[in-house]
């Protein structure tokens, strides 16, 4: 979810409740556009993270002591003029915008008491931390925005602050219901856009919920809510904005079959049925959740220069398979150069010398009749040679080249699979075990630091496991390694095995335990089969099963591929509903 006005409502609660009356010891500035402040307050000590990346802007509090830089920037010197030793008075925020307020008070040079407000702007690419001092006037910024770079506002030393509500968005903490609704129903599009335009705070998902709560499909366009349905939503709107007055979070992650889906600082009707990690505060959330987004972002980047040697020799593989097909087509013309070398034998002997032509008849279509060119330099018996030898030509082309192409479709389903299994990698085990395959196959050569040992071969990690309500167990290979070791070391023979048809995909074992599986059982099989896939989701798949004694596995054939001439097909929609990973 984005970090939406609602929650940095939580957090900026979590916050005014653990650093009011703090006093702040210590200010760091760990990137370009961060800062990290310590807060003791009575017993405890807080590190609060706050940045304005463009990227990701966030604040939460962190238990990482992250250092400044060797040389203090002009804005870490001037935060600590005014900051250090402050006492915290509040963490507020401006209706649901999406700012953070902190307040705090310090003495000036003067020995008095003064007010100043540092404010974290989380918008974006126009995310910003501005220090402000008790007049309203920008003391300065992290960022500095001028004329030339914004219209709407400057953010420079000496201006008046203001938050920008350059589309004049409602606060949906108070409300007034008849400018709402004339509001929303003067939007174009469906209601879903029209709450995320109208209304401050309200991210495209609590947009989403809302229209769920509400009983409303989403589709419909905002101008044409009847009077029922308008009154659905405000309930709605209310009841939302209620949870949010009274500070009733209730911060979640949400997973599905143990992979990161969304995060919400109120529970969502959009994934009840979906498993829900609380969290006691915002900050552990946001924390966690990150880590683990960066966590498959850095998957994702490490496993860059695999993805690139792979996509490298599948489209080699690909350009050569064109030229094959090619190759085969006019390879299609050797039984004709074989009939006219026959046709030549059989009817030539009348030729005259420097004939440039034969018509005979055909015996094998009805006797209809065939024009032979000729070449009149030579005679009936060398021009039938030079048919045959064309054939023989044109045989062993075609011969061969179906051969190459076998090797080379099966090359390209195994390329395939090995891009599966990078998409289903989970962590650097996983693309060391991928990238082990890719070496000892001779697509990538090993990188051996001179003076060094070669680096042993990765252990294979564990598979996937879930398991049913019935108590059946499912195995399921992330690399063809791990779908060799599921399918020919876990799986005896009369257990089941499952993969999708013609694609790239996992092995999926259950363990059958002796008993008959139940049809929720191969169904939960198949449905994972699909899932585990290069099949797209939501959109229905065939799977073939057989029982594991059925399948062979040819000493030529690559680490993962296997064959079968005995089996049941399915069609079934992707999914793990009903399973629980173990």
């Amino acid at each position: 979810m984005a970090f939406d006005g609602i929650s940095v409502a939580a957090l900026v609660k979590e916050l005014n409740d653990k650093l009011s009356e703090g006093r702040i010891s210590r200010i760091a500035q760990p990137e370009t556009d961060a800062v990290l402040l310590t807060v003791k307050n009575m017993r405890n000590q807080y590190r609060l993270l706050l940045s304005a990346n463009p990227s990701l802007p966030l604040a939460y509090l962190t238990e990482n002591n992250l250092p400044s830089p060797a040389q203090a920037p002009g804005f870490l010197m001037l935060l600590r003029k005014h900051l250090s030793g402050g006492r915290i008075l509040s963490v507020t925020q401006p209706g649901l915008e999406r700012v953070i307020v902190l307040t705090a008070e310090h003495m000036n040079e003067l020995g008095d008491l003064v007010q100043v407000r540092l404010i974290l702007e989380l918008m974006g690419k126009h995310s910003n931390l501005i220090l402000v001092d008790q007049e309203g006037r920008i003391t300065d910024a992290i960022r500095r925005i001028g004329s030339g770079t914004s219209s709407v506002r400057e953010v420079l030393p000496g201006k008046t602050y203001f938050i920008p509500n350059t589309r004049e968005k409602l606060s949906p903490l108070s409300l007034d219901p008849a400018l709402f609704l004339e509001k929303l129903t003067a939007e174009n599009g469906p209601v879903e856009k029209a709450l995320n335009a109208v209304l401050t705070g309200i991210s495209p998902q609590m947009a989403r919920e809302l229209v769920l709560r509400a009983r409303l499909s989403g589709d419909e366009a905002a101008s044409t809510l009847r009077e029922e349905e308008k009154k659905r939503l405000l309930d709605a709107l209310e009841t939302l904005m209620a949870q949010v007055r009274d500070g009733a979070f209730s911060p979640r992650i949400y997973y599905h079959n143990g992979q990161l889906i969304e995060y919400s600082a109120l529970p969502l009707t959009l994934y009840a049925a979906e498993e829900a990690v609380p969290y006691d505060g915002m900050s552990e959330l946001l924390s966690d959740y990150y880590a683990e987004k960066n966590a498959a972002s850095r998957i994702r980047q490490k496993s860059a220069d695999l993805r690139h040697i792979l996509h490298q020799t599948m489209e080699k593989d690909s350009r050569k398979r064109e030229l094959m097909e090619k190759q085969l087509k006019d390879a299609e013309k050797r039984d004709k150069y074989k009939l006219y070398g026959e046709l030549i034998q059989a009817f030539g002997y009348g030729l005259e010398t420097g004939a440039k032509e034969l018509r005979a008849r055909n015996y094998y279509d009805n006797d209809k009749e065939v024009v032979i060119p000729l070449d009149e330099t030579l005679s009936p018996q060398e021009n039938a040679k030079h048919y045959f030898d064309r054939y023989q030509k044109l045989k062993r082309t075609y011969d061969a080249t179906v051969v190459q192409m076998e090797e080379t479709d099966a090359e390209l389903a195994y390329l395939r699979s090995v891009e599966a299994s990078l998409n289903l990698a989970e962590n650097e085990e996983d693309l060391n075990i991928i990238k082990a395959e890719l070496v000892s196959g001779g697509y990538m050569r090993a990188k051996n630091v001179p003076g060094k040992k070669a680096p042993k071969a990765p252990k294979t990690a564990a598979p996937l496991h879930f398991v049913c309500e019935e108590g059946f167990d499912y195995y399921v290979g992330k690399n063809n390694l791990q779908n060799e070791a599921v399918t020919f070391e876990q799986a005896s023979g009369n257990d089941w095995w499952f993969h999708v048809k013609g694609i790239a995909g996992s092995h999926v074992i259950v363990k059958s335990g002796g008993k008959e599986l139940s049809d929720a059982a191969f169904e939960h099989a198949a449905a994972l089969a699909a899932w585990y896939s290069s099949a797209p989701r939501g959109a229905k798949t065939e799977v073939d099963y057989t029982r594991r004694k059925e399948l062979k596995k040819p000493g030529h054939y690559k680490p993962g591929m296997v064959i079968y001439h005995t089996n049941y097909s399915m069609v079934i929609e992707p999914g793990t509903d009903g399973l629980r990973r173990v």
